[in-house]
């Protein structure tokens, strides 16, 4: 009887647990929804049949938040620890679902499995995509593209401020200190931050568009690609991607500008704004992130040069591919794989690379790598010096250890990630530039890899379904941070 009483209890305890989880989610699904709407009357002013595809997309989600909704019409919503972390991956899993309905019902029909990993690439802001002859889509699917992909990297941006540093994971607990308190200086509360971030982001993104449309792009590809640009996402409105504007050099420096500043982190832009003028250029990951693109750029434009390539047009390109890949956007103007085998090899490796912290950009992200560097500095001084103490400290701030221990964490499981995916993708067949370099490129949500198939000039359509499906969780581990998305699958986690 006690027994039974136990699991009763807990199991009662348990289900009430997961109601303020599922009711934050219909929040969220809501918003969906209400996007949805969006090229669904672009649709029926166009008079287009992939209108019915999302009006019914759209009745089904709302189904499904009026069902949520009414269940748990009493609760309070009072997360803890525990449901934040089933929240933030059940959240991207949810949505990515429900997001790529209107492929499989509009004019693509896509099958299920290329229609999830379309929708989890966007989200994720990933970019790699399984659609050809995206010209000839409908102007509804071609927004619902880049929706997805905005609506992707606003969530990345408060998931990496608002939610990952109470869960003690990411970097943004970096910016959690007494020299810099983030959350009591700059925005006293959660909802404020969120108001600021979305108003800064929405305008780079109207700008963008502006930019875009004043250089000669048409409406709506000026509307796909500033929401993609700002995302670090990547979806273009042609097969080609970026390379469709290879003849307007202006574009493509607008969109290098627009690429990066999705990339720094956005807690900074709000301090620039309220009134700490240097703040975004004394930080240590700007100083980084830029000092990384200026040498890789300038030393990509001297070989390209060498190869004989004319001046403007190796800086114009080198520095568009490199700021996309670096900011794993994942456009390309230029099909960098025929540009010899050192550029291949740099590519890969700045894959690994990624943004800020606190950006929509995927990837380690710079600032992993320079705590490493401290921390590898400082090694080879206790080597010299066994008996020293040497202070760790980064932007002028202590490191402290549980910071050291989750970049050390992050960056195994980062790499055992890539290797255990490129593993599986060999087994089904790829070739090993296939496997390694779509594993990579899954987990830091770069989009192309290498090679003739998944390279910048290839298509994600011809891999096996079994391997689209390891790389949508290589693609949702990759943006939830991995530690998010492992600590579900340990007993301990649930005995909690």
């Amino acid at each position: 009887m006690a027994a039974a009483e136990t699991t009763r209890r807990w199991g009662g305890s348990r289900v009430q647990g997961w109601a303020p989880v599922l009711k934050v989610m219909s929040v969220l699904w809501l918003v969906l929804a209400l996007f949805m709407a969006i090229p669904w009357v672009v649709l029926l002013i166009e008079q287009e049949p992939d209108a019915r595809a999302f009006g019914l997309s759209m009745l089904i989600v709302l189904g499904a938040v009026a069902l949520t909704w009414l269940a748990t019409l009493r609760v309070r919503i009072e997360l803890k620890p525990w449901q934040m972390f089933v929240l933030t991956t059940l959240s991207w899993v949810s949505i990515s679902g429900f997001a790529s309905l209107p492929l499989v019902l509009g004019a693509p029909q896509l099958s299920f499995t290329n229609a999830v990993f379309e929708s989890v690439s966007a989200i994720t802001t990933t970019g790699s995509t399984v659609l050809v002859g995206i010209e000839s889509l409908s102007d509804g699917l071609k927004l619902w593209r880049g929706i997805m992909q905005w609506l992707g990297g606003i969530g990345i941006i408060v998931m990496g401020m608002a939610i990952l540093p109470f869960l003690k994971v990411g970097g943004m607990r970096l910016f959690h200190t007494e020299s810099s308190d983030w959350s009591d200086k700059v925005m006293p509360r959660t909802g404020g931050i969120a108001k600021a971030t979305l108003g800064i982001y929405c305008g780079f993104t109207f700008t963008a568009m502006l930019a875009y449309w004043l250089g000669g792009m048409a409406p709506l590809d000026a509307v796909v690609h500033a929401m993609t640009s700002l995302a670090t996402g990547g979806f273009a409105n042609s097969d080609a991607s970026f390379g469709a504007y290879a003849g307007q050099p202006h574009l493509l420096w607008m969109a290098s500008l627009f690429m990066l500043a999705g990339a720094l982190p956005f807690v900074l832009y709000i301090r620039l704004l309220r009134g700490s003028r240097g703040s975004l250029w004394r930080d240590q990951q700007v100083q980084g992130l830029l000092l990384l693109l200026l040498v890789v750029i300038l030393f990509l434009t001297g070989w390209r040069m060498w190869k004989g390539t004319p001046p403007f047009e190796a800086l114009t390109h080198v520095t568009f591919n490199v700021v996309s890949v670096v900011t794993t956007t994942g456009y390309a103007s230029d099909d960098y794989t025929t540009w010899g085998a050192l550029a291949v090899v740099a590519f890969f490796y700045l894959t690994f690379v990624g943004g800020c912290s606190g950006s929509t950009s995927g990837g380690m992200k710079i600032f992993r790598f320079q705590v490493a560097t401290i921390l590898l500095r400082n090694q080879l001084r206790y080597l010299i010096h066994a008996s020293g103490v040497f202070a760790s400290r980064y932007n002028n701030q202590p490191l402290t250890d549980d910071i050291t221990r989750g970049v050390v964490a992050f960056s195994f499981f980062f790499f055992l990630t890539i290797a255990g995916l490129a593993l599986g993708l060999s087994m089904m067949g790829l070739d090993i530039v296939t496997a390694l370099s779509g594993a990579a490129t899954a987990v830091a949500n770069v989009g192309p890899g290498l090679g003739d198939t998944i390279g910048p000039a290839g298509n994600f359509v011809s891999l096996p379904d079994a391997a689209k499906w390891l790389l949508c969780v290589g693609m949702l581990l990759g943006r939830l941070e991995i530690l998010t998305v492992l600590v579900l699958l340990t007993p301990m986690f649930w005995r909690q």
